[in-house]
């Protein structure tokens, strides 16, 4: 792809979802920006149902800009990523949705009410580049897809969760609503029967509730699921869930918390944690960067906090370094 004309102004490309952005606000802090920062005018793209981001963003780098700005929930982020990989064309993030999976793993303002201190950081940052999954899921009928993923790619419990979440609900209350589709499927009883292979290494066989491939590892409500993940080392994070009865999910809970949510943050914590001999039975840590997952029947599979219906496998690799992110320069400082 041709690079842009260092001597030109740069300029930037406006990706919105329209129900998610105050267009009227958000148009406002974008001229404020561009001339602050002595950018020329930006595109603007709106995202629909059939063209969520991908092509948008694809169009947006054919027409040689500098930077494409994602203003959506965590699907339009996913998309825009996914359009951007490897193209050396930065992706500028603004909270817009009720998760915001990658601004909060990058440790960026996701309080929607400082939209125009997230339009400054996307005009007057810097570029840092992280890494992106790739994953290959197979459906029931025998045809396979390609996507690309964020923050994180799983099946079991958590996808479930996902598929049941009345999306009217969580347009009004977020992360809240998953609470009810939480009751649900705890009370699935039903094991995930996996033969997988991490790195090319011997196929193994596992009995599971969830297996998450974890870019990075925060979620909403400070809870740290992957403790170790790191967004630009080149590796997965990969955790396995395996509960046997209720004292099994509460151990998890407490691990997931506790543990990783309060002990792992400080530097008394981790030495705490280092003198516990056994480690959590429920709770199995991976690492590597390729995993091929074969399924013993159909199930539902997300990436980034969107359901992708149901597959009987899949096979995820790291994409190194793919994608630019924009910065707060102060970080850089």
């Amino acid at each position: 792809m041709t690079p842009p004309d260092p001597a030109k102004p740069k300029r930037a490309a406006i990706v919105y979802n329209p129900i998610k952005v105050d267009l009227e606000r958000l148009r406002a802090a974008v001229a404020l920006a561009e001339s602050e920062h002595g950018w020329a005018k930006s595109m603007w793209l709106e995202t629909t149902e059939d063209e969520p981001g991908h092509g948008l963003a694809r169009r947006a780098a054919a027409e040689r800009v500098d930077m494409v700005i994602a203003a959506g929930g965590d699907g339009t982020v996913r998309s825009v990523g996914a359009g951007l990989r490897g193209t050396g064309i930065s992706l500028g993030l603004l909270p817009s949705g009720t998760g915001n999976l990658l601004a909060r793993n990058l440790g960026l303002d996701v309080n929607s009410g400082h939209l125009e201190a997230s339009v400054d950081t996307a005009f007057g940052g810097y570029d840092h580049a992280i890494d992106m999954g790739v994953v290959e899921i197979d459906r029931e009928d025998g045809t396979s897809e390609e996507h690309a993923f964020l923050v994180m790619a799983g099946l079991g419990l958590d996808a479930k969760m996902i598929a049941k979440t009345d999306p009217e609900l969580k347009k009004k209350v977020g992360w809240l609503a998953y609470a009810g589709a939480i009751g649900q499927v705890l009370v699935d009883k039903e094991v995930l029967r996996i033969r997988y292979r991490l790195d090319g290494g011997e196929e193994r066989a596992s009995r599971v509730h969830t297996i998450l491939v974890g870019n990075c590892g925060s979620l909403p409500g400070n809870i740290l699921l992957l403790p170790d993940a790191e967004v630009d080392d080149g590796l997965f994070d990969i955790v396995t869930l395996r509960p046997e009865g209720f004292g099994g999910w509460a151990r998890i809970w407490v691990g997931i918390v506790w543990e990783n949510g309060v002990l792992r943050r400080s530097s008394m914590g981790r030495k705490l944690l280092n003198l516990r001999q056994r480690p959590v039975r429920a709770l199995r840590y991976l690492r590597g960067r390729r995993l091929h997952v074969d399924l013993d029947r159909p199930e539902e599979f997300e990436l980034d906090g969107d359901e992708f219906g149901m597959i009987i496998g899949f096979r995820a690799e790291v994409d190194p370094a793919s994608l630019l992110v924009r910065m707060p320069q102060a970080s850089a400082d």
